[in-house]
């Protein structure tokens, strides 16, 4: 027996030296290594330490082999616990230069210990050391293990990687193993029981003493395996690690006598396995939490890519070429003389047109400077020079513009198409269209194999929108961009800053606006105007419509309900605007005997071909080649002719909501009649517009062959869809043969028409004959059903004289 007299100060700075006190780290000795052995007698505070023989020759064996009077302790928390191959904690250890195992033996064995330490030996993976020591012969290994566990409780080591643990020290029982296998350390042992079994009250009192267990699993008793075995469960690896290298190849003796050899070994209990395994079985929890992860990803990363891009898309930033060519061009202009021909045909001149559209250009201008949050559109048939007005006029010294050409997007064959042309509009890259296909496919698969969707595959309307609202960020921060730290008032917020100052916001152009009015089409354009309705009611940006369609209002009205929208009509140029128009084109490098004699016959051609101004500028360009205006003219008007038939009276009837029927008696009606307009409700009377005849006009309005003009909130004329479609229509009606043919096909129609109502006079007539009695109140109903049938009668009668001359015209003309 031996008692202690060391103080806890002594025993701290003996257990602590300077440098271990500054910093706790340790270097863990390499595979090769060599053990430590402290000469015989000295004791454990001894300052030199010599190498004996070299830990390779342990290793060898596998085993520590001890004489009869020397024990082996075992000491925990003396490195980090290997937990993998690669444990990065090891490095800061690796890098220190104090043999940590050796320092602290020798420092926390008090000089009253009358052991001697004979040797350490480093277990670096298992975060312990095993010390051998010889103690007299009138002390027990147990009495030497205790004063040691009084002295480490006492005077508590925590080492710097372990700031919540201590240094413990373990008697060991058993004989350990000293192996070098890639095996790392578990919480879960597995016991083998060589020899009888063990009960788990007995493992209980045996490995408790380590640390707290969490589980104790023996083999069940009808099992024939071999050998049998229990797993024990702790709660810390340091606990686990502690049991095994203290009681391996313990022998312990049953009631009976009997002896049972104990072998340990770690169970690592394989959580990425427990996790892949909960993964593989839970698909429906797992795959959407996956997708949201990487979704989230890709909208960190991607998002503000694309919204810089659409940023520089509206601020020009990035557009070097245009920059490069626009300094280009000045400096050309520096040093060469244009010609006049070459400045006059380049201009595209619609300055001739200022003085009838200046006051629109103005109205536009005010608009812009108003906080009114609201649309803007501008209406006007195709040609009628919208985006030039909106563009070169309006918009010409604005800042920040973004044009918005619905025409392209709904154009594009299929969703990938229709993706692509909508970011390119606003600048929105990159866009990975074929990962859509992708996730389609795997979608589909999944669908097939777990029975829900997976959700990888986006919709038209979802791409779509996510494209807009990435504009609309960028949009909001090319305006916040113009504020100034000097200005006045710069105690605003964002948004009350953008609704003070609309001359900042940018100006989004919606061109070609109902371009296309079918239902895939509807999708685009109700997501597009959501979206601006979005823009003008945050104070984001002013909005600007362009379109053709003149029914822009129902659609637009969806968007916002309770806002009056500031419309602009532009309509075609009057005849003497477009005669300077046309003149301006073909002017230049003429002599003045060529320009009288144009002008001359330039009146008359005008007057065929109107005021459109797409038709002026084909017109000027023929001019330009050679031919004369009234040769010009007439290819103009056969060209739409030919365009007539083509659009409105060949191809699949299916596709169209009206009737060739009623298309050719518009332009019968039209070349009937002395003027250029048409009463709209004398169209309606006419016989072939009896059913569905205002859907009819609709749909042809829609299709750009007629345009309605409206008046005190009602339609009241109609008009044929360009000027010089009038000329055309007189053109188709001189071809004897298609008159005659659609003729034909009108008479049929009306023929059609009139004899069902007299089946159905008849029917009635024959109702009325039906009753037992003939009341004289029913003779004024028979009288009139009778004049009815006559009339229709005399109508089918004489279509059907009409369609017997009209087919001789198609016997006897080609």
């Amino acid at each position: 027996m031996f008692s202690l007299s060391t103080t806890r100060a002594q025993c701290l700075r003996r257990a602590y030296p300077r440098s271990i006190r500054q910093s706790w780290r340790f270097q863990p000795p390499r595979r090769h290594a060599t053990a430590t052995a402290i000469p015989t007698g000295a004791t454990g505070n001894t300052d030199h330490v010599e190498p004996t023989e070299s830990l390779s020759n342990v290793l060898e064996s596998g085993f520590i082999d001890l004489k009869p009077n020397e024990g082996l302790l075992f000491y925990d928390n003396i490195y980090p616990v290997f937990s993998a191959f690669l444990d990065t904690r090891f490095i800061p250890v690796r890098l220190d230069q104090i043999s940590s195992a050796e320092t602290l033996i020798k420092y926390s064995i008090p000089k009253e210990f009358p052991i001697k330490v004979n040797q350490v030996i480093p277990r670096v993976k298992e975060g312990g050391a095993f010390v051998k020591f010889i103690k007299p012969a009138n002390t027990t290994n147990r009495e030497v293990e205790q004063q040691m566990q009084n002295l480490l409780q006492q005077n508590k080591i925590r080492p710097w990687y372990s700031p919540f643990g201590q240094v413990r020290c373990f008697l060991v029982e058993g004989r350990p193993w000293l192996e070098d296998l890639q095996r790392f350390p578990a919480a879960r042992l597995k016991v083998e029981f060589e020899g009888q079994d063990v009960s788990p009250e007995q493992l209980y009192t045996m490995f408790r003493r380590f640390g707290r267990l969490i589980d104790i699993n023996p083999l069940p008793k009808e099992s024939k395996e071999l050998p049998r075995y229990a797993y024990l469960t702790f709660g810390k690896i340091r606990s686990a690690t502690a049991a095994r290298n203290c009681l391996h190849d313990l022998r312990i003796k049953s009631a009976d006598g009997k002896e049972t050899q104990l072998r340990i070994l770690y169970s690592r209990t394989v959580k990425a396995h427990t996790i892949r395994k909960w993964i593989i079985d839970h698909p429906k929890i797992v795959l959407p939490i996956i997708l949201a992860v990487i979704a989230a990803i890709a909208i960190a990363i991607f998002d503000p890519i694309r919204t810089f891009f659409v940023e520089a898309h509206i601020t020009h930033s990035l557009d070097f070429g245009s920059k490069a060519w626009t300094w280009f061009k000045g400096a050309a202009s520096t040093y060469l003389i244009l010609n006049k021909k070459s400045g006059t045909e380049g201009s595209g001149d619609l300055s001739v047109l200022w003085e009838e559209r200046k006051e629109t250009v103005e109205t536009l201008k005010s608009w812009l400077l108003e906080t009114t949050e609201t649309f803007i559109v501008v209406q006007g048939p195709r040609g009628s020079g919208k985006r030039d007005l909106v563009l070169g006029d309006v918009l010409k010294d604005w800042k920040h513009t973004l044009v918005f050409d619905c025409e392209p997007v709904q154009d594009g064959h299929g969703d990938a198409q229709i993706i692509r042309a909508a970011a390119a509009q606003v600048g929105y890259r990159p866009v990975f269209g074929w990962l859509n296909s992708i996730n389609s496919w795997v979608d589909l698969a999944v669908q097939g194999t777990l029975g829900t969707s997976a959700g990888l595959s986006e919709t038209l309307e979802t791409q779509f929108t996510k494209i807009l609202q990435n504009t609309a960020t960028a949009l909001k921060n090319v305006a916040i961009s113009q504020r100034q730290k000097t200005d006045k008032d710069i105690s605003l917020n964002d948004d009350e800053w953008l609704e003070a100052h609309p001359e900042k916001r940018p100006v989004v152009v919606i061109d070609n606006f109902l371009h296309r009015t079918d239902a895939a089409g509807e999708k685009i354009y109700q997501r597009l105007s959501d979206w601006a309705a979005l823009l003008v009611s945050a104070n984001v940006a002013h909005v600007i419509f362009m379109t053709n369609d003149v029914s822009f209002s129902k659609q637009l009205a969806r968007s916002l309900p309770d806002r009056v929208f500031r419309t602009v009509m532009l309509g075609d140029a009057s005849p003497e605007a477009a005669k300077r128009y046309v003149l301006s084109h073909i002017h230049s490098g003429m002599s003045e005997e060529e320009k009288s004699k144009e002008i001359e016959e330039l009146d008359s051609s005008i007057d065929q071909l109107g005021g459109r101004l797409t038709d002026l500028e084909f017109l000027a360009r023929r001019i330009r080649t050679g031919e004369m205006p009234a040769q010009a003219v007439s290819e103009i008007v056969k060209t739409s002719a030919n365009e007539i038939l083509k659009l409105y009276f060949l191809g699949d009837p299916a596709k169209r909501s009206y009737t060739k029927e009623q298309a050719w008696t518009l332009i019968k009606m039209f070349g009937d009649g002395k003027e250029d307009q048409l009463r709209y409700n004398e169209v309606l009377l006419h016989g072939i517009f009896s059913k569905g005849g205002e859907e009819a006009i609709q749909a042809l309005e829609q299709a750009e062959f007629i345009t309605i003009v409206s008046a005190e909130g009602r339609p009241w004329a109609i008009k044929p869809g360009k000027p010089v479609y009038r000329a055309a229509f007189r053109k188709l009606q001189s071809d004897k043969v298609l008159q005659a043919k659609l003729d034909i096909d009108v008479a049929t129609e009306l023929t059609k028409t009139e004899t069902a109502n007299v089946a159905k006079y008849e029917t009635e007539l024959t109702t009325l004959a039906q009753l037992p009695s003939k009341p004289w109140e029913i003779a004024g109903r028979v009288s009139y059903l009778l004049k009815k049938l006559q009339a229709s009668q005399v109508k089918i009668e004489q279509y059907e004289k009409e369609i017997g001359a009209l087919k001789k015209i198609l016997q006897s003309e080609f």
